[in-house]
């Protein structure tokens, strides 16, 4: 039974956090968000913070959800556009007063953004907690405070600032937050809100915020200070569908009173119950996207045999435009079966014939069709000085794209030439 578990529940990426231990690094995630996963019915996958594994990610699809969570400081030049204001005595001090948290950790800072804006183009739930959510803020062009006592509370009156750091007391530390109507957050809280106040007491262990809240995304609650401690995206949030964006600052999985499991509200929980239905939706989606495909024809061997020469027709000529493949001229003929087919008289409107004419000319004419699209030397060349000044990740990013880009055309093609054979095998 388990055996079966492993491959029907769905997967949740989970990038884990270094530390030193026995003067060796150790990797770690916390328990209580593997307990919450597992309970709620997925498979917590924990991806490794170790060199290179950035280059790896395609090794863990597929990927049905990202939990990003705690850890260090993001680093400030992957988003701050000006000058921090902040001065060089200001940040010293920062960094001694923070120093469990101002170590940069780069390799976890390029994995989870490179998750992050995964989720986002593939529309894959994801839910940050913590850093997770400063990560999701940035990644969608988000700006974070690089210390709140510094930026913001310096300039408050003392009756309105938050503490939002206790080193010594981090699980037992409590402050206040205003939870805005009508979002996720009020929906889950909503029995604990006494009756308008809308407040509710969560745990703090955070000196960074969000400065600049990402355009995309709407707050589901404030500190009074002003901090933004939850966001999400209202355009991707419906667990039933598999949508689910959403960052929250705060820790709702270690808000449990003292020395019990209890949490300190019914609605703690509910972040990961709703994202891990989401999670399970959208590998449902997956699911029925990849069993949709026809079933092959049963064909008699004349017709088979005929299939076959067709279907090789289309791939020379998919693989002369995708792959830029020269072709012997002794190979030429095999096109003609292609061009025929799509050129034959199959009872179709004036329309749907012209059109099949003119896909018959290109099939038959792909060598030359390629020779004219090829770059002439003066494009390439400037083309491969643009690309020389690019950043490695820059790069990868671009070949990134363009593969996953050619793989969905590879796709379509493929199914909307069948659609073609069957059509005309009927």
């Amino acid at each position: 039974m388990a055996a079966d578990l492993s491959v029907v529940l769905p997967r949740v990426l989970i990038v884990s956090r270094r530390t030193v231990r026995k003067n060796k690094f150790v990797d770690f995630v916390g328990e209580y968000h593997l307990d919450l996963i597992v309970s709620y019915g997925a498979v917590p996958v924990i991806v490794p913070r170790v060199s290179g594994v950035h280059m790896l990610l395609d090794s863990f699809e597929p990927i049905h959800g990202v939990l990003l969570c705690e850890g260090e400081d993001i680093d400030p030049s992957l988003y701050n556009d000006e000058l921090s204001d902040l001065s060089p005595d200001e940040l010293e001090e920062i960094r001694r007063l923070h120093a469990s948290d101002t170590a940069i950790d780069k390799e976890k800072d390029t994995i989870e953004l490179r998750l992050a804006k995964l989720c986002l183009e593939r529309n894959i739930p994801y839910l940050g907690i913590c850093r997770g959510s400063q990560v999701l803020n940035v990644a969608c062009g988000g700006t974070l405070l690089q210390d709140i006592g510094k930026e913001i509370s310096i300039n408050l009156p003392e009756n309105q600032r938050v503490s939002h750091m206790d080193y010594d007391n981090y699980d037992g530390h409590r402050h206040v937050i205003n939870v805005v109507a009508q979002t996720p957050l009020h929906h889950w809280f909503k029995d604990s809100l006494e009756d308008e106040k809308m407040e509710i007491s969560v745990n703090s262990y955070h000196h960074q915020g969000v400065k600049k809240l990402a355009q995309r995304f709407v707050p589901m609650a404030f500190a009074p200070d002003g901090l933004i401690e939850g966001f999400y995206d209202p355009d991707a949030y419906n667990a039933t569908e598999g949508k689910f964006i959403m960052g929250l600052q705060f820790h709702p999985e270690r808000m449990r009173q003292s020395d019990t499991d209890e949490f300190d509200y019914p609605g703690c929980t509910f972040a990961y119950q709703e994202f891990v239905k989401a999670v399970v939706a959208y590998q449902k989606k997956l699911i029925s996207n990849s069993t949709r495909i026809q079933k092959p024809l049963k064909l008699n061997q004349e017709m088979e045999k005929r299939r076959k020469i067709i279907v090789r027709s289309f791939s020379l000529a998919r693989d002369i435009y995708e792959r830029g493949r020269t072709m012997q001229p002794s190979k030429t003929a095999d096109l003609d079966a292609g061009a025929e087919f799509l050129e034959s008289n199959t009872a179709l409107s004036l329309a749907q014939e012209a059109r099949l004419m003119q896909m018959g000319a290109t099939v038959r004419n792909a060598s030359s069709y390629l020779e004219k699209l090829k770059m002439n030397e003066e494009k390439e060349a400037l083309a491969r000085k643009v690309m020389g000044k690019m950043s490695m990740e820059q790069l990868s990013d671009l070949k990134s794209f363009y593969h996953m880009m050619g793989q969905i055309c590879s796709e379509v093609l493929e199914k909307k030439l069948q659609g073609i054979v069957n059509e005309v095998a009927f």
